[in-house]
């Protein structure tokens, strides 16, 4: 995987979080989002120390609350039937104005948002102060199958080049003078995607036949990969730790 390979998720800085090896990051978002699913419901308090984890985590990787907040969006559709719940759940209601909820559906809705929000949070520390080519090579450091990680990697490649091919199809079209406002003007576009769709079908036969030319055997070379002191551990594991400790407390108690 090349070293210069960049997501746009990724935002390039100096900080402390940043300097630290990928696979320590990886083991620290996963006790934190281990911490925030196992923490009952209820216990909002918990949940309110687990974001000032997270927070702390940002504030050292020196990125914005808007910078997190417009990242935050990419969970919304996700989130969104956290809404129903309170109407369709069952049990003990509760009427707020002309609306009669379900208590156990607004927990559940609770529950949802911010267990998927602080989740996300966390993800989105973690993407943005590692590139996708080291976080890779953190999977594989911390022995996630290697067919994993590969079909991970080209994945993000290849989204970035069918990305790139929808926009100049977009702008071929519009020159042609077509612009989709209707309905049954969806046509053209299922047209497009599924020329798209074999364009890039073909396009990954020819680059895999280029790989097997070059000597690919299954596995792309590891550019990068660094080791962890024990600082680094300690550095990275501080926070994630406090919200693990919550989290336990909050389930014991």
């Amino acid at each position: 995987m090349s070293a210069g390979h960049a997501h746009a998720l990724y935002v390039h800085g100096d900080s402390r979080v940043h300097a630290l090896p990928a696979h320590v990051k990886l083991v620290a978002l996963l006790i934190v989002i281990v911490a925030v699913v196992a923490t009952p419901r209820e216990r909002v308090g918990v949940f309110a120390a687990h974001a000032v984890v997270i927070i702390a985590a940002a504030a050292c990787a020196h990125l914005s609350p808007r910078f997190i907040g417009g990242r935050l969006l990419i969970g919304a559709p996700f989130l969104a039937f956290a809404v129903l719940l309170p109407f369709v759940g069952g049990g003990d209601r509760v009427v707020v104005g002309a609306l009669s909820l379900s208590v156990g559906g607004l927990w559940g809705a609770w529950s949802v948002l911010v267990k998927g929000t602080l989740a996300l949070a966390a993800s989105v520390v973690v993407t943005a102060t590692t590139p996708v080519p080291a976080l890779l090579t953190g999977l594989g450091r911390l022995r996630v199958p290697v067919v994993i990680t590969e079909i991970a990697g080209f994945m993000v490649r290849y989204l970035e080049v069918i990305a790139g091919e929808m926009h100049r199809a977009k702008v071929a079209m519009a020159a042609r003078g077509y612009q989709p406002r209707w309905a049954w003007q969806g046509t053209a576009l299922a047209t497009s995607a599924g020329a798209l769709f074999i364009r890039s079908h073909e396009r990954g036969e020819r680059v895999y036949d280029a790989m097997l030319s070059r000597g690919y055997q299954g596995r792309l070379p590891q550019l990068g990969a660094t080791a962890a002191t024990r600082a680094d551990w300690a550095r990275a594991l501080a926070l994630p730790l406090c919200a693990a400790a919550a989290a336990a407390l909050a389930v014991i108690g």
